[in-house]
């Protein structure tokens, strides 16, 4: 799993979300028309940023919460046959609540 990884800093890695591959009415959706997703899940959080006191500002998001991440932030990798990606925790845009 993509535990394998631990992000550095004020990085996260999330899981992105799987989109629809179908629509409301039941038109089923080619990968070319998808969007790429911006929902996903966080399963690694860094230590968080380091200020220049020296002192480490602790993180807001932690293992297992959803977020919604900025369109193109980040950089996608592959972990073990998984698209994931690393995300600044400025590149968080909202946390799902439960």
């Amino acid at each position: 799993m993509a535990t394998k990884l631990q992000p550095l800093a004020d990085r996260v890695l999330v899981k992105p979300m799987e989109k629809e591959e179908k629509t409301k009415s039941g038109i089923y959706l080619p990968d070319t028309a998808k969007e790429k997703p911006q929902e996903g899940e966080i399963v690694a959080v860094g230590p968080g940023k380091m200020t220049d006191e020296g002192k480490r500002i602790p993180m807001d998001l932690k293992v297992g919460d959803k977020v919604i991440y900025a369109k193109y932030g980040g950089t996608e990798i592959k972990v073990d046959d998984e698209e994931m990606m690393i995300l600044r925790e400025s590149d968080i845009l909202a946390k799902k609540s439960k």
